[in-house]
């Protein structure tokens, strides 16, 4: 049997059509091998899950939080008020109003319960797992050199002139 690591972020999202955008946290989290787990957690939907996903995950050795939800987008607000832990929001873009409403519902947290908010879509995902890569770093030296080394290849791979 394989020993599989403690999970330490959580990526969570409101159903399971949001996992095309959410994959690519996940994506980044593998890229760094951070363990991880991906759970479905409706705040509407599912309250009493979220209030026991809140109440436990630091506990289980949680660190950091990826939440990605669409429309209302009331899942990391909720989240960041039931838990200590850092919770990074991430809008998945709607079929009406392209996700607008979900990066207002995410950004505009009640002072007192912050949520790091990325942008809409698949680059918020994507910049949500190296936002959570960064909070881990902070006790991490050597995830900080290897995150230090992915931002020198990716300023490398930007060419100087257009015929580069």
């Amino acid at each position: 049997m394989t020993d599989v690591p403690t999970p330490i972020v959580s990526v969570i999202m409101g159903s399971c059509s949001d996992w095309p955008t959410m994959k690519h946290a996940t994506d980044v989290l593998d890229s760094f091998s951070i363990p991880y787990e991906t759970r479905i957690v409706s705040a509407h939907r599912t309250p009493q899950r979220l209030f026991s996903f809140a109440a436990d995950a630091q506990k289980r050795g949680i660190k950091v939080i990826i939440a990605g939800t669409a429309y209302a987008a009331h899942l990391p607000g909720m989240t960041a008020s039931l838990t200590d832990l850092p919770v990074i929001g991430v809008p998945i873009e709607s079929r009406s109003l392209k996700g607008l409403d979900s990066l207002l519902s995410i950004v505009q947290m009640p002072k007192g319960i912050p949520v790091g908010t990325c942008a809409i879509g698949d680059a918020g995902a994507t910049n949500a797992g190296i936002f959570a890569a960064k909070i881990l770093a902070l006790a991490d030296v050597d995830l900080a050199r290897r995150l230090n080394l992915a931002r020198l290849a990716l300023a490398d791979a930007v060419p100087e002139a257009v015929e580069d």
